[in-house]
């Protein structure tokens, strides 16, 4: 297992297939992945941290940290790397000792600084071209974040 203490991931385009689905009466709903779930809860099991970061708010991220029994939601933030240097310092870890997987340009910064890094099939270009980054063959709400964490950080 690769020495990593904290898992973080992006939310939309990550967990979910970056869709936004509507009912009629304008309640927003989000496909999440049971698999990426599992992956979570299996990093959880081996003392890995895990950590959701996303800069929406929704009830809907709140209910799906919930029910995975997530270590560390945070929601509405501008710089998911702020967050994760601020956790590191609370944690006493460091960024090397962070896995991220994300999608988009929001996710560009901390990609960029972190140990082990990833992205699903179908991420934008300019994250796909960061130095070190693992492309997974899954896409976005397909179970990539599952690929990433038995490929590169569970592989023992």
């Amino acid at each position: 297992m690769a020495d990593i203490k904290l898992i973080g991931t992006d939310v939309d385009g990550t967990l979910t297939d970056a869709g936004m689905y509507y009912t009629v009466d304008g309640d927003i709903m989000k496909k999440f992945n049971t698999h990426d779930g599992m992956g979570l809860k299996l990093c959880q099991a081996a003392g890995i941290k895990t950590a959701i970061l996303t800069s929406e708010n929704t009830p809907i991220v709140a209910k799906r940290a919930e029910k995975l029994k997530i270590d560390y939601l945070f929601q509405g933030m501008k710089s998911k790397l702020e967050v994760i240097t601020s956790l590191c310092n609370e944690l006493d870890i460091k960024l090397e000792n962070v896995a991220y997987i994300g999608d988009d340009i929001n996710d560009f910064e901390i990609l960029s600084a972190v140990g082990l890094k990833a992205c699903p099939a179908d991420a934008l270009p300019k994250i796909k071209n960061i130095p070190n980054i693992k492309i997974m063959s899954l896409k976005g709400g397909e179970g990539a974040v599952r690929e990433f964490i038995d490929n590169y950080i569970l592989t023992d």
